[in-house]
């Protein structure tokens, strides 16, 4: 394991170096937080499908793979379809807005009265993103180096928390793009074809499992329409998510960019699945399907190749952790603690600004790590995480975007009882149900739509002023008060 375990220190100090790399260049709030919005094609759809192409799209996949096969893939495609509907849909629009966070656009739209509930509601959901994982560093170095659970989410989270802290979104853009590399390499031109021909080819692999293996639909109706509400529709609104779109140097770059990393999205989750299916070949009776991914890495990979892909899935994790981790940060300093603060400072010091966002990081980063260590069930997490956020913004957000008659009355409304109803369902029926997110989004729709009916139209210069910003045609205001203080 000596070349394994070079390749993986290699990979790990290349992380921290660009973290250094990026401190030297984030030297304004727009540069610490979006990059400067200077990403071109390239790098945007790097960022962007690393960021979402995570532990669970990557151990997840393939442990469907393994117990459902082709259909298996259905989780990562929907992630996928998600970053299509909103780079082709949505993403122009959201870049030409120049805000840092999804609270500040509901903002913008309703006129100031939306911003610190839905910056809860969407603080929660980054912060179990990140804890989610940031638990899976647990499973990869368990299987480079059999260390204690603990001290594997300790070392893990340290890491993303320190190149994070240093440089914030240039170090996670740079990070990413090399774990992008990486993912593309070990999971898509090593593993697959390896995994497929150890498994005796397509033809064996057909012969010796059951026919549902290969059907597309074999996981289920219901299942796949959950998985587009909950990841499809999750996509859409996501401050991780969010972000990058803010951190593209123009619209056509974020609606094209975004595009190709949509596209990437749906081959990575037939590969996930395509190997989940050929690791029930080689070992059917292993006792969890999230085994299959470190089970096949660690018996069929040549010395050196196992490695990388074992930097590949660490890449997976760190990409979507260190994004998740920025986002609630961002989120906390932004949405929660500024308006809490009473005012925003107007001294126009960026640097400072910088100082506050790289405390908020190191402060979120100490408690997801510390949460981490004491959750154990990464599924019911991720659950939480994306029930909250569908069930209580995705409505006022997408209702915002779309319907020029909703209000603020009607978003509070939409969040307050979609957030509510997901929480009392999730408390009934169980969090893994279905129910939740189907009835929480009802009447989420409900709530905005009646309230919005009955109160009194967006004042016409708000609407106005928004049009502009969604044009393209107002400045960034980086140092000015968020609308809820004008």
């Amino acid at each position: 394991m000596a070349v394994d375990y070079t390749v993986i220190v290699v990979y790990l100090a290349g992380m921290l170096a660009m973290g250094w790399w990026g401190m030297r260049r984030a030297k304004s709030k727009s540069e610490f937080l979006v990059a400067g919005r200077r990403l071109g094609p390239a790098m945007y759809s790097g960022t962007m499908a690393a960021i979402v192409l995570g532990g669970a799209s990557t151990i997840g996949g393939v442990g469907l793979g393994y117990k459902y096969g082709l259909s298996g893939a259905w989780m990562v495609f929907t992630i996928g379809l998600g970053i299509l509907a909103l780079s082709v849909f949505f993403s122009a629009r959201i870049a030409r807005l120049k805000v840092y966070t999804v609270s500040e656009m509901l903002d913008l739209r309703y006129g100031g009265k939306a911003g610190i509930i839905s910056g809860v509601v969407m603080w929660a959901y980054t912060l179990m993103l990140a804890v989610t994982s940031t638990i899976a560093y647990a499973t990869i170095f368990d299987v480079l180096f059999d260390l204690n659970r603990t001290v594997a989410i300790i070392l893990g989270g340290t890491i993303v928390v320190a190149y994070s802290t240093l440089g914030g979104m240039w170090s996670i853009t740079l990070t990413d793009m090399v774990q992008f590399v990486v993912k593309t390499i070990g999971v898509l031109l090593l593993l697959l074809p390896i995994a497929v021909v150890k498994a005796g080819g397509f033809s064996e692999m057909k012969a010796k499992l059951p026919t549902s293996y290969f059907d597309p639909l074999g996981i289920g109706g219901e299942t796949i329409f959950t998985y587009v509400l909950i990841y499809t529709f999750g996509m859409l609104i996501g401050q991780d998510i969010w972000q990058r779109v803010f951190t593209a140097r123009s619209d056509t770059t974020a609606k094209w960019g975004g595009t190709v990393a949509g596209t990437y999205c749906l081959v990575y989750a037939i590969a996930g699945a395509v190997i989940g299916t050929a690791a029930k070949v080689l070992y059917p009776n292993l006792d969890s399907a999230d085994d299959a991914f470190a089970t096949i890495v660690k018996a069929d990979l040549p010395v050196g190749v196992r490695g990388l892909v074992l930097a590949a899935a660490l890449a997976a994790v760190m990409s979507t952790s260190s994004g998740a981790l920025i986002a609630c940060a961002t989120v906390a300093n932004n949405d929660i603690w500024s308006r809490l603060r009473g005012a925003v400072r107007r001294d126009g010091e960026e640097h400072d600004e910088v100082k506050g966002n790289r405390v908020f990081i190191l402060i979120m980063g100490v408690g997801v790590i510390c949460t981490a260590i004491a959750l154990n069930n990464v599924v019911e997490a991720l659950t939480v995480a994306y029930n909250l956020l569908v069930g209580g913004l995705l409505v006022p957000i997408l209702g915002g975007l779309l319907w020029k008659r909703g209000t603020a009355h009607g978003a509070l409304a939409s969040v307050i009882v979609g957030g509510a109803a997901v929480i009392g369902l999730m408390a009934t029926f169980g969090i893994l149900a279905n129910e939740p997110v189907y009835y929480g989004l009802l009447s989420s729709l409900a709530a905005y739509v009646i309230v919005s009916l009955a109160t009194k139209p967006t004042d016409a210069a708000v609407l106005a002023a928004w049009r502009e910003r969604l044009a393209g045609r107002t400045p960034e205001l980086a140092s000015e008060p968020a609308p809820a203080h004008q």
